[in-house]
């Protein structure tokens, strides 16, 4: 049995607590169902889930996963594809996980094994709820605008969506229909990937617009005002993310961790930040990204994508950390 608090003013989220001895797994998975498409954030809090646990939770829900390939992710459980979230000790921007790639997950799962005593809260914020507040201006500029995402390109990668390292301009103009990146090649022969989304999208369970992509982490974070650009290849205005970032933090609400915590959220709906960590030696938090067996897929991702087929690592540049210790270790 469990009790079920519903989101309330000031509590975006459901908070879910036992009412016996059940653990996390022992929940009625229709039950967590229903509350995940309706709200789209859910606490599990008291079940004292770990890493096992945590594992067989996510993976009752998602047929698929994710590898987050940012450096610093340490892997806790091969079998699950649990790694430890982002190293380091600054906040970060709200975001959806993996905005940055069109291969966006349905589900962010995360788990507190050890809870810090100060600093280092999760933040979350509804894009719906950002829409509806975000100046008039503000959100009739994002409607029906596109959101363009230009990244480099290196033989492997080219040799895993095309099939061969040194693409011809005929290979790179049609890729597989299982590609999610258009190609070009700039006159100095170097080659770029591209995708594209919509600034404003519709989420998986939910009719209205959200917002959800990379914007706020590359100017906030990686001090990027010009990835991703609008469709026309001009920059986002400055004055409109500083709005939006105004809003969502205004909106943001702070998970104070403990210990066993679980966090699952709908990654097409909420975002997600922290602030900044004092002790890291304190906090330890497990996640999980994955793609839901009862999803409704996004129309713009490939058909039958390899993401939904399988447990998905993409290819890795080569100055990759990861990389550059394999062949360290020989």
């Amino acid at each position: 049995m469990t009790h079920v608090h519903l989101p309330k003013s000031g509590q975006p989220h459901v908070v879910i607590e036992p009412v016996d001895e059940g653990g996390i797994v022992d929940i009625d998975p229709a039950l967590i169902i229903d509350l995940y498409k309706a709200h789209g954030a859910l606490l599990f809090r008291g079940f004292g889930a770990d890493v096992v646990q945590f594992r067989i939770f996510a993976r009752q829900f998602c047929t698929t996963a994710v590898v987050n390939e940012s450096p610093g992710r340490q892997l806790l459980d091969p079998i699950g594809n649990i790694h430890t979230v982002d190293g380091g000790t600054g906040a970060f921007s709200l975001h959806p996980e993996l905005s940055r790639e069109p291969w966006k997950p349905d589900a962010a799962f995360f788990a507190c094994l050890s809870a810090p005593s100060r600093g280092g809260q999760t933040t979350i914020c509804d894009g719906v709820a950002l829409v509806r507040e975000l100046p008039e201006m503000v959100r009739l500029g994002l409607k029906n605008r596109r959101l363009l995402y230009i990244k480099p390109t290196w033989p492997s990668l080219l040799d895993y969506w095309l099939g061969t390292p040194d693409p011809s301009d005929a290979q790179l103009m049609a890729p597989p229909p299982e590609c999610p990146y258009f190609f070009r090649r700039f006159p100095d022969g170097d080659i770029v990937r591209a995708f594209t989304r919509p600034a404003l999208h519709k989420p998986m369970f939910l009719d209205a617009p959200a917002f959800g992509n990379f914007l706020l982490f590359a100017r906030f974070n990686n001090g990027r005002p010009d990835h991703p650009v609008l469709d026309d290849g001009y920059p986002v205005p400055e004055a409109w993310l500083q709005a939006i970032k105004a809003t969502g933090d205004r909106l943001s609400v702070a998970i104070d961790w403990r210990a066993g915590d679980v966090l699952m959220l709908d990654n097409t709906r909420f975002m997600h930040g922290r602030t900044a960590i004092v002790d890291p030696a304190e906090r330890l938090i497990a996640s999980f990204f994955g793609y839901l067996g009862f999803a409704k897929p996004d129309p713009e991702e490939p058909v039958h994508a390899i993401w939904r087929r399988e447990d998905f690592e993409p290819p890795l540049p080569p100055d990759h950390p990861r990389l550059r210790q394999a062949a360290a270790e020989g």
